[in-house]
């Protein structure tokens, strides 16, 4: 995969903070703000990135609260999730949104980052951005170039094309880019903080969901009419799972190819996206022109510089 983009951007003011699970390894945040560090940009790390309370880092108020000094914080300007696990849905109900999106803070995740994601989208029209987070990308022992490469081009440029191959049929389309992690996409489906977006292009990964989740799932996307709506799907990274006894030769690919014949909507599959160290950053509520021709994809980024 290659990217082609602006040279690398000025150093940002970057907050690390932890708005759903605790830091597993203390030593991934040191490593992070280290290399963060190293590249010229100034790092401020919120008291959640060394608390624990129950499975979560803070008590909902203090994340909350967090999640606040990040959007208020006058030397932040871009606001990177430690880890995801499970969290932000305790705190949809309770966060201002248009307040949230007129401080101009960039905000930059993924996993359980998504129900906040999708619901800053659904309420303000803001777009946030899918990738690396601290612990897990800029804070792993053996961090990935092309994560670090791609993450900080992209933030540092109005617009950033990248390539790479997509398995699917040929394709021309264009539209607002959109998704994350499966397991949100279809927490929030038909709740408040779901964003309507039709003639969107779709992006998907999870971990840990056997295909058969997987499947029930798209069928809940598929049955509320979301899939049909989209101009493609873009299936990313979806691992940490064990086929078991009863699958009798059902995969994830068989997921695919059952997806390919019911639910009406182009579906690719190869994003560099997910659980996994190259990671692309993509801008949630973005627009992406999409070019597919025999597996080549090009995926060409804009409008997200503004939210």
């Amino acid at each position: 995969m290659t990217t082609a983009a602006a040279p690398l951007s000025r150093a940002f003011g970057i907050g690390l903070y932890a708005p759903a699970g605790f830091p597993v390894e203390p030593e991934a945040i040191e490593r992070a703000v280290a290399r963060l560090s190293a590249l010229g940009h100034h790092v401020v790390v919120d008291p959640t990135c060394g608390t624990r309370w129950q499975r979560f880092s803070a008590t909902d108020d203090e994340r909350l609260a967090a999640v606040m000094r990040m959007a208020a914080h006058p030397e932040v300007e871009l606001a990177i999730a430690v880890r995801g696990g499970y969290g932000w849905s305790r705190l949809l109900d309770r966060l201002d949104y248009r307040a949230i999106a007129r401080t101009r803070t960039r905000w930059l995740g993924h996993s359980d980052f998504t129900a906040f994601q999708l619901a800053a989208l659904a309420h303000a029209g803001m777009t946030t951005f899918a990738g690396p987070m601290a612990a897990y990308d800029f804070g792993a022992v053996t961090p990935s170039a092309f994560m670090f490469e791609h993450c900080f081009r992209l933030l540092g440029a109005e617009r950033a094309a990248v390539d790479c191959a997509l398995a699917g049929p040929d394709l021309d389309c264009a539209g607002t880019l959109w998704g994350g992690n499966l397991a949100m996409v279809a927490h929030l489906v038909g709740t408040p903080h779901w964003p309507s977006v039709d003639g969107g292009i779709l992006f998907i990964e999870d971990i840990g969901e056997h295909p058969y989740r997987v499947e029930r799932m798209l069928h809940q996307l598929h049955f509320a009419g979301v899939l049909r709506r989209q101009q493609a799907v873009l299936v990313g990274e979806f691992n940490g799972y064990a086929p078991g006894l009863n699958d009798n030769g059902y995969d994830l690919n068989a997921v695919i190819a059952h997806a390919r014949a019911h639910f009406g909507v182009p579906i690719l599959t190869g994003l560099p996206f997910g659980h996994c160290p190259d990671k692309l950053t993509l801008p949630v509520g973005g627009q992406c022109a999409l070019t597919v021709r025999g597996g080549a994809a090009r995926l060409a980024l804009s409008d997200y510089t503004g939210a």
